[in-house]
């Protein structure tokens, strides 16, 4: 199994999803998060006052999928996310040594 860590911006979260779904992707945790890379924040003017947005909004994705999947969630993500523009994100895939469906106390693959 695999988890599939992608930091993506918010707008794109909806048509991600839904590829993600005709994919064959059954579920997915979903936080808002604030980080900064290259995009390195901006510049905002408030109340005739500007101020530093140091960090960027982001839509945090977390997927455990079987390992045969990986490959194509991550080149889901990627393609759907994509804006070629600087901020589109990261995504990044590390091994699930367990799992556990706590209502079913199914393991492993049976779990995801």
């Amino acid at each position: 199994m695999k988890l599939i860590i992608a930091a993506i911006k918010p707008f794109k979260l909806e048509e991600v999803r839904e590829a993600l779904t005709s994919i064959g992707v059954r579920g997915m945790m979903v936080t808002e998060i604030k980080g900064f890379g290259s995009q390195s924040g901006h510049t905002e003017i408030y109340r005739g006052a500007e101020y530093a947005v140091n960090f960027v909004p982001k839509v945090k994705l977390e997927i455990v999928v079987a390992a045969s999947m990986a490959d194509q969630v991550v080149e889901t993500i990627a393609t759907t996310a994509k804006t070629d523009k600087i901020g589109d994100g990261k995504i990044f895939v590390l091994d699930v040594q367990s799992a556990l469906r706590v209502r079913t106390g199914e393991t492993n693959d049976d779990a995801i």
